[in-house]
Formats: structure tokens, sequence, C-alpha cells
């Protein structure tokens, strides 16, 4: 379930131009997961995580957050 809300926190980050800048100056884990809360989107940290498949691309993502979560 966890990996849909991921996903539509994303997609919602892809339309919405103030919550893409807020995203891509989250540089802890701590700060997605409460952006993503403050946008009603209440994520589990572990589906972030490979093996799972990445539901945010770099264009999204600062550095940090890129090294963490994408198989780069």
């Amino acid at each position: 379930m966890s990996v849909k809300v991921i996903k539509a926190f994303s997609d919602k980050a892809k339309e919405d131009a103030e919550l893409k800048e807020k995203l891509k100056a989250c540089l802890k884990i701590k700060e997605l997961l409460a952006l993503g809360k403050e946008y009603g989107f209440d994520i589990d940290e572990v589906s972030l995580y490979p093996p799972n498949e990445p539901q945010f691309v770099e264009e999204q993502l600062s550095e940090r957050l890129i090294k963490a979560l994408l198989r780069v």
C-alpha cells in the first residue's frame, strides 16, 4: 500500500511547483517523510528503499537523497 502512497506523492510533486521545490530541498529522509505528511501522504520509510522500485526520479530529489533512494 505504501508504494502507492509514495507514487501518488511523487506524482503530486511533479504537478505542484511549490511541492517540487520543497521536495528537492529535502536532505534527509525524515524531512521527506514530514513533507509528505504535511501534504497528506503517510509514507512508510521502509517502502522507499530498494528492493522496492524507486517512485521518484533524480530531478525530484537532492543529491543526498538520490544516493539513498535511487539505484544510481
